[in-house]
């Protein structure tokens, strides 16, 4: 087996870009994702090493002496920049380069050959029994320090997780099920799940919270069900993604099983839009479904995306006005990213709303910015209505009381959200630069 280093490099100050991030860009607040997809291989490759950077805030001079400690001249002989590309579902794949098999021995593996030329070999069989999947929990404690890990929405310290790959929704900008999971909701059993828990708390006994970050958990509900009830014997407290059609049962038996918080995509307050992203969902029932939250105590972090096809300035106050009403606890406001490999991608080349010579995602700060136009709707007038969102939202009287009354209670609470207030005044700060 060749010593195998597994490197999320350093990169922007504060950048959330790892492995586990689904929008790779500095964000609001301090914010680190856990590199699943980086540790679930590196725990199939006896004697690996996985280093995450920059939540680590290592700089490049001290990655070098690490990774001179690893396989690396046959990658950089191969070539100044690309060695090989382990296609969609890579663990397996990377595994067994790992064990020295000839590159054109791997399934799902392109490569460039003696000649140079590429050589893309035939795709790997899809994972089906995920319980052939080790525990990332175990890379996590040999190689990553989970205080280094923040998530707004999320206690302190947290630890992140997947119970299955994949997912039923069909959204056109959502990168995972496009290039790796797929669209059917493959999962690892109950008991696998549970196991892995339970050694976690006993790993890790300061983690105040488990996210279960499936793209989306209660795709299933008698399994998240089962499992639900099982976390709640551990006494564990837990959250997860969610889409907003969970039933008030379902809710119910999650609320009453140790479920805080759901993080719930409802991307915009517009149907037609909804319709053309493909996602799948009712506003009629993602405002009961809000509702039977709020009525449960159930806390939602809410996410909405702006500048997806058929925005316009009306569909734009239209989800100002939709996440106004149904009230999240807190938000997240993304730009429209149309990442190669999926359908907005296509979609947006085929259709000129992308500049493909200038499709960059971030600028040079790390910072999101808005690649998409359309006739009617120009990149600035996107870009500038992030700004306009947050604040309509978060500068009401009563979000701001509500967010008070949360500090009154708890002084970690207060060190935290004034942290963040600091932070996200600086995120504003910062986009006005780019802008």
């Amino acid at each position: 087996m060749m010593k195998t280093l597994f490197l999320h490099p350093p990169s922007f100050d504060g950048f959330d870009g790892g492995a586990g991030s689904r929008y790779q860009a500095k964000r609001e607040i301090r914010s680190f994702w856990y590199p699943t997809w980086l540790a679930q291989p590196a725990a199939l490759v006896s004697g690996s090493k996985l280093i995450d950077a920059p939540p680590a805030r290592l700089k490049l001079d001290e990655i070098l002496p690490l990774a001179g400690d690893y396989e690396l001249e046959d990658s950089l002989r191969a070539s100044a920049a690309v060695d090989f590309v382990a296609r969609e579902e890579f663990d397996l794949t990377v595994k067994e380069v790992a064990e020295g098999r000839p590159y054109d021995a791997v399934d799902g593996l392109s490569f460039r050959d003696a000649r140079g030329a590429i050589v893309h070999n035939p795709d790997r069989a899809v994972l089906e029994d995920m319980d052939q999947l080790p525990f990332v929990t175990e890379v996590y404690k040999r190689d990553l320090r989970v205080e280094d890990y923040f998530i707004g929405y999320l206690k302190h310290p947290y630890v992140s997780l997947y119970t299955g790959r994949g997912c039923r929704s069909k959204c056109t900008f959502c990168l995972w099920p496009q290039t790796v999971g797929g669209h059917r909701y493959r999962v690892r059993s109950v008991g696998h799940v549970i196991d892995e828990i339970r050694l976690a708390k006993s790993y890790f006994p300061q983690v105040k919270e488990f996210f279960f970050d499936d793209d989306t958990f209660t795709d299933d509900r008698p399994r998240a069900e089962a499992i639900a009830r099982e976390l709640g014997k551990l006494g564990v407290t837990w959250s997860c993604n969610a889409k907003a059609n969970v039933p008030r049962t379902t809710l119910e038996v999650l609320r009453d099983n140790g479920l805080r918080l759901l993080l719930v995509g409802y991307e915009t307050g517009n149907q037609q839009i909804l319709n053309n992203i493909k996602k799948g969902m009712r506003i009629d029932i993602a405002r009961r479904f809000t509702k039977d939250c709020h009525d449960l105590g159930i806390t939602i972090h809410g996410t909405f995306i702006l500048g997806l096809p058929g925005e316009s300035k009306e569909t734009i106050e239209e989800t100002i006005r939709f996440a106004a009403e149904i009230n999240p606890h807190t938000i997240q406001v993304s730009l429209a990213a149309p990442y190669p490999g999926t359908y907005l991608h296509r979609q947006a080349v085929e259709n000129g709303w992308l500049d493909v010579s200038h499709a960059e995602l971030i600028d040079d700060r790390g910072v999101q910015i808005a690649p998409l136009h359309y006739p009617h709707l120009s990149h600035t007038e996107i870009f500038e209505s992030l700004e306009t969102f947050y604040k309509r939202f978060y500068f009401r009287r009563g979000k701001i009381a509500s967010l008070v009354a949360e500090m009154i209670k708890s002084p970690e609470m207060m060190r935290r959200r004034l942290r963040e207030g600091v932070e996200f005044f600086q995120f504003l700060r910062s986009r006005e630069m780019a802008s």
